[in-house]
């Protein structure tokens, strides 16, 4: 008997993202891990594809949209609707940068912006003289303005300041992560680094006592005992773990309803390494019991890849 998306099982990773953020790296990582990848393809052809693959009895799809398909993106999140309605599983996951990260980027490969030079299928943009190069930045804020929705409704990770490869064990980690209705992403970082734009919960703990400044302690991590039982010793370490759990307590459920697929929740201290580490792993033992949870740590993933 013909497959049909109503009697075989399916896993679908939707890839959208800003020009320049790493959807080939992501999609690279997906077939890594066994799915089958298509990149750029017509939102017009998402439910005549996945019917397709079906009667091939594929379980794994990872499938690219980008902006040169703006005029049918709007289409994209009924149809997702509608392949959750017949039982697929679907994650969407958004790859974004910031604007600055971008620019420097076109620069660095010299490769032109899908929209910074309008042709014949512009009708969806503002009306403006089409012989002319539209200037980068301009190109890149138009993209972002047209994949808001797409964004609104996706995993996001924030591509700017990590390298490809950290980008690769990220995306791996999210499909490999227990299908729950929420998973939870604790993610460390430096605020002199910048703030992650990805983060849908961001808490500042640099008012916190500093390891770097015990020279014994200076070298390790907040995943190292040592430094661990430092941090267990003061009491306003203890109050901020205590409140951060808090208040996720108390709003996971009421998210969990809103049918999140996932809440990133990033902690931020001066480098990355002590504080904001040790918290990140305290939360995410706390609610690995009740929610999936998957850790990152910035600037130290940053090393480890480089």
């Amino acid at each position: 008997m013909t497959a049909t998306l109503k009697d075989t099982e399916m896993e679908i990773v939707l890839i959208t993202g800003m020009s320049g953020s790493g959807k080939s790296v992501a999609l690279h990582a997906l077939e890594d891990s066994g799915f089958y990848c298509v990149d750029n393809l017509p939102p017009e052809l998402l439910l005549p594809f996945v019917e397709l693959e079906m009667k091939h009895r594929a379980t794994h799809l990872a499938i690219a949209m980008d902006v040169r398909s703006a005029t049918s993106l709007p289409q994209v999140p009924q149809q997702l609707d509608v392949l959750r309605a017949r039982g697929v599983t679907v994650k969407p996951l958004f790859l974004d940068s910031t604007t600055d990260t971008l620019v420097r980027r076109y620069s660095e490969t010299r490769r032109r912006h899908p929209l910074s030079q309008l042709g014949t299928r512009t009708d969806v943009f503002d009306p403006v003289d089409r012989d002319e190069r539209r200037a980068l930045t301009d190109a890149i804020e138009l993209e972002r303005t047209l994949l808001a929705d797409l964004r609104e409704q996706a995993h996001v990770i924030d591509s700017s300041q990590i390298r490809p490869a950290q980008l690769q064990g990220y995306v791996k980690s999210l499909v490999t992560a227990r299908s729950t209705q929420l998973t939870l992403v604790f993610e460390s970082f430096a605020f002199k680094r910048g703030t992650p734009t990805d983060a849908d919960f961001m808490f500042d703990v640099r008012m916190l006592p500093n390891p770097h400044y015990a020279p014994a302690l200076r070298a390790l991590t907040g995943r190292d005992q040592p430094v661990i039982e430092y941090l267990e010793e003061q009491p306003d370490v203890k109050r901020m773990l205590q409140q951060i759990s808090s208040f996720l307590k108390g709003w996971l459920p009421e998210l969990a309803r809103d049918n999140r697929s996932y809440v990133t929740v990033a902690i931020g201290c001066t480098g990355g390494q002590h504080r904001s580490v040790y918290l990140v792993e305290q939360l995410a033992q706390r609610f690995a019991g009740q929610w999936a949870t998957l850790t990152r740590h910035r600037e130290m993933d940053a090393r480890n890849a480089g």
